[in-house]
């Protein structure tokens, strides 16, 4: 593993995949109000606090790009390792390492180079469902590997569990939300275990799995008790107006959107000119729209829009789109991945009904039980993702890495716990057969991966160009302040490993996820600004917006704002080719404001 990260390194740069990694990112780090802080509102607080102090300790030193690199690849290293304990002769184990250096190239090689938090929260579950799965008989105490009635005693169960579990725990600190949608492919490898410790309902086995679920869910409960902490007083309010924001713009978008809920809206006080700073995310730059607007609003797009939906009928087009998705090359090689799985698991059903022992009939309807169990948890989950209208790839993707996890964790368990990798020829063929078909697999879609990945960081190195003259621009005037339209900074991405200076930044977008923060208000406060319009109308603060932008939208949004404050809008300076900086003159004073 160590070798395949050295050549990316080489044929690659690594990057923060979308701009809420950076943002997470410069709020740890100090980039963001001048200090690092720990309430960067996506992970967990314990976790944002630990890398918040390293970046105190040593701020230039990219501590949460190395965090991901290191979650990443470590995730590929302890799975490696795993095969080659699982792997009885040198060859087989060079070649587990093949299969698993080429699924990192020809599938996860986007992901590997591009990393994103929610994506490295799959890793690391569907990583701790495979050590779960697979723990060699030499690790544990007792014959192990599940065997019925003579499985590890209690302490060595847990203590061979502790891996997994912490995979899991830090997975649940990055993304706790991507950690408890897939939960029950968990929940599914802890049920499956303890079925195969006959007797089920013994003391012994409340022990085991009765203390590992409390060993789980008390890091759970523990994890979010602290969140809860940090996050009191004026976070908890912020808290809010987040949940709300996302519930409007995640959820129930056309609300804001569409002309057709304008009228009501201003009934519930959002006038035209907020609808249309809520319409391009720029709501940062009036105060009105508070915690209670966002309340009202929220309330009032699940009551009107949620409650019109007819949620039959979209339930059988979602089916549809399910299946579709399930099937068709626009989710390749991610879908073919999983049907591997599932081929496999049932190609090792066949062989144990072809060798026609009664122990192994038992076997095949107990596998059979488990694969249709697995299809029904990952339909149920695809099903409520689809539902809600929340399918990005770092989700779906997710849960294709998880899924192909439980599966392959589950067939390399079963060959061993059965016995059929001595019993049957067949059933080793079956095995190098599967590790034949994941190579197979990866090396076809990595003709593919090298090219688009390439591409797609030519794009990156081009767009990043016009944010580090923006970066330079404004850290050149740092005695003004610069608010950002959002729409024309966000497609910016920093890189991964990057040592950078983490002096206060003195810019930020007009809206997102950290807007109106108590952060957010501390960032200001560093500057002098209590309120985003004023400070504009003052001359203490200038607005950037991309010529993009300007043609898409025009400026009549941020004209007519300030007209209604007495004051118009006009280009100041140029940043490149592609961005302007604006400053707003009030009409009441002579000549208006300098710049």
């Amino acid at each position: 593993m160590g070798i395949s990260a050295f050549l990316m390194g080489i044929f690659f740069d690594f990057y923060y995949d979308l701009n809420d990694d950076m943002m997470m990112r410069d709020i740890m780090s100090g980039v963001y109000s001048g200090t690092p802080d720990g309430h960067n509102m996506q992970t967990l607080y314990p976790l944002g606090a630990v890398i918040a102090l390293c970046y105190r300790i040593s701020g230039s030193f990219p501590w949460y790009g190395v965090f991901l690199f290191l979650c990443q690849f470590g995730c590929f290293f302890a799975v490696g390792v795993r095969l080659c304990a699982l792997a009885d002769a040198v060859r087989k184990k060079m070649f587990c390492l093949l299969a698993a250096a080429l699924f990192q190239w020809g599938i996860w090689l986007t992901h590997m180079v591009n990393m994103q938090y929610t994506i490295t929260c799959g890793m690391l579950v569907g990583t701790a469902i495979f050590l779960f799965l697979t723990t060699p008989d030499s690790l544990v105490s007792g014959a192990g590997f599940g065997a019925a009635s003579d499985g590890p005693p209690a302490k060595a169960f847990l203590l061979r569990s502790i891996p997994p579990l912490l995979f899991f725990l830090l997975a649940f600190q990055l993304r706790s939300e991507m950690a408890l949608l897939v939960l029950p492919f968990l929940g599914l490898a802890g049920a499956f275990c303890w079925w195969e410790d006959r007797p089920v309902f013994t003391g012994i086995n409340l022990k085991k799995y009765g203390g590992l679920l409390m060993l789980l869910f008390a890091g759970m409960a523990l994890s979010l008790g602290a969140d809860t902490l940090a996050y009191g007083g004026e976070w908890r309010t912020f808290r809010q107006i987040f949940d709300d924001r996302t519930t409007i713009y995640d959820f129930y978008q056309e609300v804001v959107t569409a002309d057709d809920y304008a009228a009501d809206l201003v009934s519930l006080g959002v006038s035209p000119t907020a609808q249309t700073l809520l319409r391009n995310y720029n709501f940062g730059l009036d105060e009105e729209i508070d915690a209670s607007l966002f309340s009202d609003v929220a309330a009032y797009a699940k009551e009107r829009v949620g409650g019109a939906r007819d949620w039959g009928k979209i339930f059988k087009e979602k089916l549809l789109l399910y299946r579709y998705r399930s099937l068709h090359k626009d989710d390749a090689p991610y879908n073919l991945l999983v049907f591997l799985g599932y081929a496999v698991n049932i190609i090792s059903i066949v062989i144990l009904l072809c060798i026609k022992k009664r122990k192994f009939l038992e076997q095949t309807l107990y596998q059979g039980a488990q694969l249709f169990l697995i299809a029904l948890v990952r339909s149920a989950l695809w099903m409520f993702i689809l539902m809600r209208g929340r399918d990005p790839e770092r989700i779906t993707h997710s849960l294709y890495l998880v899924e192909f996890c439980l599966l392959a964790g589950l067939f390399l368990r079963e060959q061993r716990r059965t016995g059929t990798m001595s019993a049957a020829k067949p059933a080793k063929t079956a095995v190098g057969a599967a590790f034949v078909a994941l190579c197979l697999l990866s090396a076809a879609n990595l003709v593919k991966a090298v090219p688009a990945v390439r591409a797609d960081q030519v794009r990156r190195q081009e767009i990043n160009a016009d944010w580090e003259a923006i970066d330079a621009y404004c850290r050149a005037h740092a005695d003004t302040f610069y608010f950002e339209d959002v729409y024309s900074t966000v497609a910016f991405s920093g890189k991964l490993l990057e040592r950078q200076d983490n002096t206060i930044a003195n810019y930020d977008i007009a809206g997102g996820w950290m807007c109106k923060s108590p952060l957010y208000r501390e960032k200001l406060s560093v500057f002098g600004i209590e309120e985003g319009a004023e400070a504009l109308l003052s001359g203490h603060a200038y607005f950037i917006l991309s010529d993009e932008e300007r043609e898409l939208r025009g400026l009549n949004w941020l004209t007519e704002f300030f007209a209604e404050k007495g004051a118009k809008v006009e280009e100041q300076d140029r940043i490149g080719e592609n961005y302007s900086v604006y400053r707003v003159i009030s009409l009441s004073e002579k000549g208006g404001q300098g710049g």
